[in-house]
């Protein structure tokens, strides 16, 4: 995956980390946590991003939200 830029509010909600939790996935794109939680549920992702799955956690990847906001395909 080439490198993308992060978006500053994405990297302040990130701090240096490479998965972010649902609720926070929610707040950078500006949906409900709960709008995530179903997307995940009847289709496997959300806007063409699929988690990653620790223990009862779903962890979304910051790079792949960062492709989403700078205008990457859904």
């Amino acid at each position: 995956m080439p490198a993308t830029s992060i978006p500053p509010g994405l990297a302040a909600i990130a701090a240096g980390r490479d998965l972010i939790s649902t609720a926070e996935f929610a707040k950078s794109v500006t949906r409900a946590t709960q709008t995530i939680r179903k997307n995940h549920c009847l289709q496997g992702e959300c806007f063409g991003i699929r988690p990653v799955k620790f223990g009862n956690r779903l962890l979304w990847p910051v790079a792949e939200i960062a492709a989403l906001l700078n205008g990457g395909a859904a």
